[in-house]
This record gives C-alpha cells, sequence and structure tokens, in this order.
C-alpha cells in the first residue's frame, strides 16, 4: 500500500504496524473499570477532612453503644457505699481513676471506684449518662431524617413531575409550612403531646422534610424532560413507576449530602429541645439534657457540662466534614478529577 505525500512516495506495510495489548493500558483499563459509585468512594476516601468526620462519627456509635458497659452503672443508678449501717451517696465527685484519687473527706470511700467524668449532683455516673444521651440523640436524629426523606423524597418527586396546578397547590403547601416558626410548633406539640422522645421526634418530622422536598423537586425538574424518561413514557410506563424508578435513583446523590448536613441540624434541635425543658424527661437523658443539668450547677461543678457539650460539638463538626466530602465526591470540580 502507498500514498503520496508531497512530492515523495511513503510505502507503508503490516509490519509497520503493533497491536495495542490491553495489558499496557493500564489508566484506560482503570477508568473503564469505574463506575459512577465507585469514583465517589475513591474521591471520599481520599478527602482528609471527610475521613476524619467518619471516624469521629464511628468511635462515638461505639462509645455510645458499648461505653456504658464499661462502668458497670446504668444511666439512672444512683452509686452508693454502705458505711457504718449509712449508705453514702456518691454525689458530685470530680473525675476520678480508682488507685489515682487522693482526697480527704466524705468521698474517700469512693476512692477506689472509677469516675471518668465524674457523677452529677445525685450520685449517678457522668460517664454512663453522657454516651447513653449520646445513643438517644443520634437514635432520634437518624429516625427523623430517615423518615423526612422518605416523605420528603416523595412530596418533591410527585411535586415536580405533575407540575402545573399540581405543583403550584403542593408548594404553596411548602411555603406555609416553611414560615411557621419552630418553636410555635413545638409549643402547640406540647400542649397536646407528654415531653418525651416522641414530641421530639414528632416536632422535627414536621420541618425537617421541607429541605428534602425542595430538592427533590429541582432535581425531577431537571431529569423530566431527558430523552430516557420520554423513551419510558413513550413505552406505557407509569407516572409512579417513572418516579420512582427511572428518576428516584438519579436524585439519590444530591439527597444523601443532604441527609448528612441534616443529621446535625436534628441533633442540635433535639438538644435546644431538651435544654429548655420540652424534650427529654427525667431519668432519661440525651445531650441536651445533660446540658442544662450542667448548666444549672456551672458555677460549683463546671466539669458537668464539658463531656456533652465536647460530644455534641464533635458530632456536629464530624458530620458536616462528611456532608462536604460527600458532595465534593458526588460533583467533583474538574481539578479534583
Amino acid at each position: 500500500m502507498t500514498e503520496q505525500i508531497q512530492n515523495g512516495t511513503l510505502t507503508v506495510t503490516d509490519d509497520d504496524f503493533v497491536l495495542a495489548v490491553s495489558e499496557d493500558l493500564e489508566t484506560d483499563r482503570n477508568y473503564a473499570s469505574q463506575g459512577f459509585w465507585k469514583g465517589v468512594f475513591l474521591r471520599f476516601k481520599n478527602n482528609t477532612r471527610a475521613m476524619i468526620g467518619l471516624y469521629i462519627i464511628l468511635l462515638i456509635m461505639l462509645l455510645s453503644i458499648f461505653g456504658p458497659m464499661f462502668s458497670g452503672y446504668g444511666y439512672r443508678e444512683i452509686v452508693s457505699v454502705r458505711v457504718d449501717g449509712t449508705d453514702v451517696v456518691a454525689k458530685s465527685l470530680s473525675p476520678q481513676i480508682a488507685g489515682l484519687h487522693k482526697s480527704t473527706g466524705a468521698d474517700d470511700v469512693f476512692a477506689d471506684k472509677t469516675f471518668l467524668f465524674g457523677t452529677d449532683t445525685l450520685g449517678r455516673d457522668l460517664w454512663t449518662r453522657v454516651w447513653y444521651g449520646a445513643r438517644i440523640s443520634v437514635m432520634i436524629a437518624f429516625v427523623t431524617i430517615i423518615t423526612d426523606m422518605v416523605i420528603g423524597m416523595s412530596y418533591g418527586l410527585i411535586s415536580g413531575y405533575f407540575g402545573k396546578t399540581t405543583d403550584a397547590i403542593m408548594q404553596r403547601i411548602v411555603e406555609i409550612s416553611n414560615s411557621i416558626p419552630r418553636l410555635v410548633i413545638v409549643g402547640v406539640l406540647a400542649t397536646f403531646m407528654p415531653k418525651g422522645v416522641w414530641l421530639v421526634i414528632v416536632a422535627l418530622l414536621t420541618t425537617e422534610w421541607i429541605g428534602m422536598s425542595k430538592i427533590a423537586r429541582a432535581e425531577m425538574l431537571r431529569i423530566k424532560g431527558l430523552e430516557y424518561i420520554m423513551a419510558s413514557r413513550t413505552l406505557g410506563a407509569k407516572n409512579f413507576r417513572i418516579i420512582f424508578s427511572d428518576v428516584l435513583p438519579n436524585t439519590i446523590g444530591p439527597v444523601i449530602t443532604q441527609v448528612m448536613f441534616s443529621i446535625p441540624i436534628a441533633i442540635f434541635t433535639e438538644a435546644f429541645l431538651s435544654f429548655v425543658g420540652v424534650g427529654i424527661v427525667l431519668p432519661q437523658c440525651s445531650i441536651g439534657s445533660l446540658i442544662e443539668d450542667g448548666f444549672n450547677n456551672i458555677t460549683t461543678l463546671p466539669y458537668q457540662i464539658l463531656p456533652p457539650i465536647i460530644v455534641l460539638a464533635l458530632l456536629m463538626l464530624a458530620f458536616n466534614f462528611v456532608g462536604d466530602g460527600l458532595r465534593e465526591a458526588l460533583a467533583p470540580r474538574i481539578e479534583d478529577m
């Protein structure tokens, strides 16, 4: 085979070509085998702040599950020692480790006991109560946010898909719900419901779904005009099949990011409601109720407020780190790829 080039003749033979072996194309093979979620995982893994946040969350969750077992005391148990026929209660003891505590006075009878966070004014171990309270706070946050995610995503997807009058009516409901202050909602609920876990959950359920619905609706408006949605409709797919089978999987990324940012808001809201006295009631405890107890004694026993405040701050910081990491992993910038 010959090819004329300028004034000369170029002769090309089969020996001039070398077959590219696939094993030599490392970069191409890596990118070809990397799916979307694998890429998200790798980008998230390479984000130092996100991984630190994830480790903090896992550590706090492990301590909330197993931490109370280390002390040997229940969260409502009053620690006492019988001395000369009289029960001496371990009230307001500062943090101490057995064998390393040297003191004089009535608390000498507790020198052989360990209280890593000390005890409260009733003689209950704060280590146990802090991690039990963290368990309650995180549980409330996860239950409410997952429920809000289901409600908000369904509401937003349906609103965005049908559009027109349906969308207008549903969005007016969202605007009215979003305009009512949360404290007003809590006040109304507190009038008809007893204080406790369910009051906090219902208060969070009535407000946190709105952000989810807005994100889901925006994604629906972006996706519903794409070709594959039109193809599904042409082939006879029903409306709800298109919404929940074709559109929903493609909106899960932004929603997961919103969930990570909503969890610390839910934890802080629960802490605030318990702090003002309309949340968790005694003898149960949460991060907010422990902060309230510590605040009442902050001038005389300042060590009691430090552990729950530190746990709350770490939880909020860690979830925000993870949320930022997920947002960057799901929508990476060109310079990060």
